[in-house]
């Protein structure tokens, strides 16, 4: 299946059960790497906005390129009140920005989707000299027994499921390759909570979730809800999770090639 169409149909789901990132990286992000109301932004494969949504309120522009229609029309609805927030329809490898049009590019949970050649060759070709590409992920702790038992249940239901994050592992090969292995790599704690509703909705928005009227789907969420029950406290679950960013720069593709 074309990634791009994975998101067909839970841009609801996901907008209502994904998390924000953690307020000290975005914090971060402004005093340290240079970020300002000034700067421009393309945050690509920006799904429904969740990440734009914390740049925006900053101040700062921010193209959000995405080539899924239902997750675009989500993040069009919920941040058309922004006046710095622009809405391309464009994908990691065609974003059809501009030539040297970009001081900062950023993905979130995304760029495990992209062919990262591409990706990286079309970096080069709209960010500024200097510019910097951060790839982000809100990263679960593996070690905590809640995570295991999602883990576990999702692997027996969801044939696509090949790991949080698409399997992505700390410091993985296409990160190292994307960078030419030179890059920062910073971590903040952002430990997120669930109420059932969401709680359910979150592992209803993977990719990889089964949908109603999938085989096996009132098994799986019956699961889901026996986590809820084993782990919820006051009615809440706490999922330990980290928001984590690799930094770096991209060098100018001169030649075009």
């Amino acid at each position: 299946m074309d990634a791009t169409k994975k998101f067909n149909g839970i841009a609801n789901e996901y907008t209502q059960s994904r998390p924000g990132y953690a307020a000290e990286f975005i914090e971060c992000l402004y005093k340290k790497y240079g970020i300002s109301e000034s700067t421009v932004i393309a945050d690509i494969g920006s799904g429904t906005g969740k990440f734009a949504k914390q740049l925006l309120d900053k101040g700062s522009k921010v193209f959000c390129v995405e080539p899924n229609a239902d997750m675009r029309i989500v993040a069009e609805r919920e941040l058309s009140s922004y006046p710095n927030f622009s809405s391309v329809a464009g994908s990691a490898e065609t974003t059809t920005l501009p030539d040297n049009s970009i001081d900062f590019i950023t993905t979130a949970q995304a760029f495990h989707w992209f062919d990262t050649k591409s990706f990286k060759k079309e970096c080069s070709r709209i960010i500024k000299p200097d510019g910097k590409v951060f790839l982000i992920w809100n990263t679960r702790n593996e070690n905590a027994l809640i995570n295991q038992e999602l883990h576990r249940v999702y692997s027996k239901y969801c044939p696509d499921f090949k790991g949080f994050s698409g399997g992505t592992k700390l410091h993985d090969n296409r990160i190292k390759d994307f960078f030419n292995s030179k890059y920062e790599y910073i971590t903040f704690d952002n430990p997120l909570y669930f109420d059932r509703e969401k709680f359910i909705n979150r592992s209803l928005s993977g990719s990889y979730s089964l949908k109603k009227g999938d085989k096996n789907f009132d098994l799986y969420i019956n699961e889901i809800n026996r986590i809820f029950d084993e782990y919820a406290i006051d009615g809440i679950v706490k999922i330990e999770n980290q928001t984590v960013a690799y930094v770096g720069t991209i060098e100018k593709d001169i030649n075009g090639e």
